[in-house]
């Protein structure tokens, strides 16, 4: 697995600049809480045709900084930011809750209670 630091200042010109969409798969944007009120968020695409090629692109961000959307990028992107959206609580422009979790559902189940 290829990792690549990135920042929210630089996401989009990063993800933009490596996608090829005939040639990466995009697998999912995945969420760690990395604890002290941090998430790690990943950025994950695999290679059609090339066994265990993946690229993550990550970073380490504070839980209420706002996340920019790749949908620009990424169409499909959506559901993945949905996910995280419900699950840890962030603000990721244009993700609505709901996708998940249900009205009475505890509110954020993956984010560790600091």
């Amino acid at each position: 697995m290829t990792k690549i630091e990135t920042s929210l200042e630089n996401l989009l010109s990063d993800i933009g600049g490596f996608y090829i969409p005939a040639e990466h798969h995009f697998l999912t944007v995945n969420g760690i809480d990395a604890g002290e009120g941090k998430i790690e968020l990943q950025w994950i695409f695999a290679r059609y045709g090339v066994k265990d090629e993946v690229t993550m692109f990550y970073t380490i961000i504070p839980y209420d900084t706002p996340v920019p959307s790749v949908r620009s990028v990424i169409p499909s992107a959506y559901l993945s930011e949905m996910e995280i959206t419900d699950l840890f609580g962030l603000a990721i422009e244009g993700a609505e809750k709901g996708l998940y979790l249900d009205h009475d559902s505890m509110p954020t189940p993956l984010r560790r209670e600091s």
